[in-house]
């Protein structure tokens, strides 16, 4: 089967559940207002590519590459990164809906998630290093044996991280949101 090479082009609206996104490379793309939920987006390559208010919840992203991507307001609702491809994982998430996303085992270092709903998302065993969680809901996130170090948590909420389980030397946390942090001891912390 061929594949394509876009370069540069804005996909507006479009609603990829009826007519397919062909397979192949999409460098330098824009797709805003667009419809991916559900749809086998395996094996394509997205690079330096932004989605803005796009749906791309359950899609199906085994070894599709993101390099240097922008989610902006798009719901990506249990989208499994960690089976994407590993090789130049760039991207960063601004006021997305990442609830129940799964980033198992990903080497994401320095990624940005802002203003985002991560609710249940799993970030076990996985290298988040110097990431920024700006204002985001971690409700329920997993993180185990995951690499915090240098990670920034300080506008963060809702967030329960067991110090003993992850690596933790140098991210920062606000006073409020230290309760998440010491929630398996049973302390009684006030205000």
């Amino acid at each position: 089967m061929n594949k394509v090479y876009i370069d540069s082009k804005t996909f507006d609206k479009e609603d990829f559940t009826l007519n397919l996104l062909p397979n192949g490379e999409y460098e330098r793309c824009k797709f805003s207002h667009c419809n991916l939920s559900n749809c086998d987006l395996s094996g394509i390559n997205f690079s330096e590519c932004e989605f803005v208010h796009c749906n791309l919840s359950l899609a199906k992203v085994y070894k599709t590459s993101f390099r240097e991507i922008e989610f902006k307001h798009c719901k990506l609702l249990g989208l499994r990164f960690d089976t994407c491809n590993e090789f130049l994982f760039s991207a960063t998430f601004a006021d997305c809906n990442l609830n129940l996303a799964s980033f198992y085992k990903l080497k994401i270092k320095k990624s940005r998630f802002v203003n985002c709903s991560m609710h249940e998302a799993d970030f076990s065993e996985a290298d988040i290093s110097a990431a920024l969680f700006d204002k985001c809901d971690l409700t329920v996130a997993q993180f185990d044996n995951s690499n915090l170090e240098k990670t920034d948590f300080r506008t963060s909420f809702n967030y329960i991280i067991d110090p003993e389980k992850n690596r933790m030397k140098g991210a920062r946390f606000s006073l409020q949101g230290v309760k998440g942090l010491l929630l398996k001891y049973n302390l009684q912390i006030e205000d």
